[in-house]
């Protein structure tokens, strides 16, 4: 700190001093605060107009996420989205069941259900005979890979084959009071 007369440089340890701004100066800073203030309200209030007309950015000349799909296209994204892709695929094949297996098969087998968890993957099938079911039985190796060649490498791992249902049991009105069923007369 050195001077002349005990003055202070101007270079001190605060920097060069900053004159105030006047006249000029003081018009350009409120003109340009009175500008963005401006800017902000006008933002504020086309966001408020926006909302009123239906809210969200209007779609423009390109195609993007906002516009709208065919049914189709819809329904796919959702399936992929979802994770259902195996399940809708599965019930393609239950829907074609006849043209995946033959007419004369289709007419007497019939696909139940498909357990997809990993570790199963059983496609269970029910004909209307054991002469069918046994046919089925020693047809399932090859349509296990013709499943799987339709719906991609193993999606299918096994067929269950069910013979026929036994019809339901009626006891009709025969039937003596107090009785639990057929096993009562076994002691």
């Amino acid at each position: 700190m050195t001077g002349t007369g005990g003055q202070q440089p101007l270079d001190g340890p605060a920097g060069p001093a900053v004159p105030e701004p006047s006249g000029v100066d003081l018009a350009r800073v409120a003109l340009r605060a009175a500008k963005e203030q401006a800017k902000a309200r006008g933002a504020a209030a086309a966001q408020k107009k926006q909302a009123r007309r239906g809210g969200g950015l209007r779609s423009g000349a390109r195609a993007d996420g906002r516009d709208p799909m065919a049914l189709g296209a819809a329904i796919n994204r959702l399936i992929t989205e979802r994770g259902w892709e195996t399940p809708a695929a599965v019930g393609g094949v239950m829907g074609r069941w006849p043209q995946i297996v033959g007419e004369d098969l289709a007419k007497h087998c019939v696909p139940l259900k498909f357990d997809d968890e990993p570790d199963a993957r059983v496609l269970t099938v029910q004909c209307d005979s054991t002469a069918w079911a046994t046919q089925l039985r020693l047809l399932a190796p090859r349509l296990v890979a013709r499943l799987n060649e339709d719906l991609g490498h193993g999606t299918v791992r096994m067929i269950k084959v069910l013979g026929p249902g036994a019809p339901r049991r009626g006891y009709g009105p025969l039937r003596a009071p107090g009785s639990v069923g057929p096993g009562d007369t076994y002691g």
